[in-house]
């Protein structure tokens, strides 16, 4: 987990990263909206119609080119820590965890998702972590100096844990296992553990479907739970994200994907090497 904070400018305008590798694309106003304890950020988002489909009615999220549709959580660009290398996503680490220089950061595919099936493919160097993100909103309170901080996208949405469980010092730490890969991070463990080791590719899947969350791992269907039920209140209270421990996340992570049960994509960046590909979306009608 990060807890890392951006400033955001106080200018209404964004570039938005939809084009090619790292470049900026035209500017597009974005929205401030007050929910009160915190101020909910909507920019432009990806126009599905220009992704490619493929012959199982997946949108392809990822063109193994360049990052088309993606940008940095908070940022008007791809941190350049994160490549497209060999027709995969990869974010290079430098193997210091959190504590890292250098242009880096979350990064979010820039289109809001709210019933679906999203696949991706990843691997991690040895002792890497990551994280995979859904449903996550950009969200900002203001400072003593009436600017807007980014708070850390994990605070608004689910994470899929993604970890070298054999190497990694969190594969030891929270409940049962369930900082383990492709657990409900620090909430519930992934169950059966049938992760491939370090440097060998995992499948990864998620279902969302009115609130029904599963996650997959290499096939397996290792944990399902269900959002926005008074059991989904409890698990948070129970967890790091409780209303006595950290109140903010408590109420983003209450009502994840908003009042529209929507939100965006996001891979982790936790300071360590991490690749994803075959990333792709299907959407519940």
């Amino acid at each position: 987990m990060k807890k890392t904070f951006t400033l955001i400018a106080s200018a209404a305008l964004l570039l938005v990263a939809v084009s090619c590798g790292q470049k900026k694309a035209e500017t597009a106003e974005i929205n401030y909206i007050d929910k009160g304890n915190y101020t909910l950020v909507e920019a432009p988002e990806t126009d599905l119609a220009g992704l490619e489909v493929d012959d199982e009615g997946y949108y392809v999220l990822f063109n193994g080119k360049d990052f088309t549709g993606w940008r940095g959580y908070g940022k008007d660009h791809v941190p350049s820590k994160w490549v497209v290398e060999d027709g995969c996503i990869k974010f290079n680490g430098t193997g210091g965890g959190e504590a890292q220089m250098g242009d880096g950061g979350d990064i979010i595919f820039t289109h809001q998702f709210q019933n679906f099936v999203f696949e991706f493919e990843w691997k991690v160097e040895k002792a890497a972590n990551s994280g995979v993100f859904y449903l996550a909103k950009e969200t900002a309170v203001k400072n003593e100096n009436g600017e807007y901080e980014y708070q850390p996208i994990y605070i608004s949405c689910p994470e899929y844990q993604i970890l070298d469980n054999a190497n990694h010092p969190d594969s030891f730490l929270g409940v049962d296992g369930n900082r383990k890969s492709a657990s409900l991070y620090d909430m519930i463990p992934a169950n059966p553990q049938n992760q491939n080791p370090y440097g060998e590719w995992n499948k990864g899947k998620i279902m969302v479907f009115q609130g029904t969350v599963v996650h997959y791992q290499n096939d397996a269907n290792v944990l399902e739970y269900h959002l926005w039920t008074p059991r989904w209140t409890e698990m948070l209270q129970a967890s790091k994200f409780s209303e006595q421990a950290w109140p903010l996340a408590f109420e983003l992570l209450n009502n994840c994907g908003g009042d529209d049960h929507k939100g965006y994509f996001g891979f982790q960046d936790h300071g360590d090497v991490v690749y994803y590909r075959n990333i792709r979306v299907k959407l519940f009608e």
